[in-house]
């Protein structure tokens, strides 16, 4: 599960930060989209665990972040 923590994680960062997504497809999106498949027909709750423990890790990685240098900036 924490491949999936990690990479939703790491889509939510993406999101927050305005980086647009990859274009071209990686050659082993099929194998990789399988595996996710195979997890969430056995669990319907993974993808909610794993969108919460994201949502926490990125939370988390922002409260690291100083926000004197973000107001300042804008």
């Amino acid at each position: 599960m924490s491949g999936y923590v990690a990479e939703l994680g790491s889509c939510f960062l993406c999101a927050d930060l305005g980086i647009a997504p990859e274009l071209e497809p990686r050659p082993d999106h099929a194998s990789y989209l399988q595996s996710w498949l195979s997890i969430l027909a056995n669990d319907k709750r993974a993808i909610f665990q794993a969108a919460a423990h994201a949502q926490r890790a990125v939370s988390f990685l922002h409260s690291l972040q100083p926000e004197a240098g973000l107001k300042a900036a804008a």
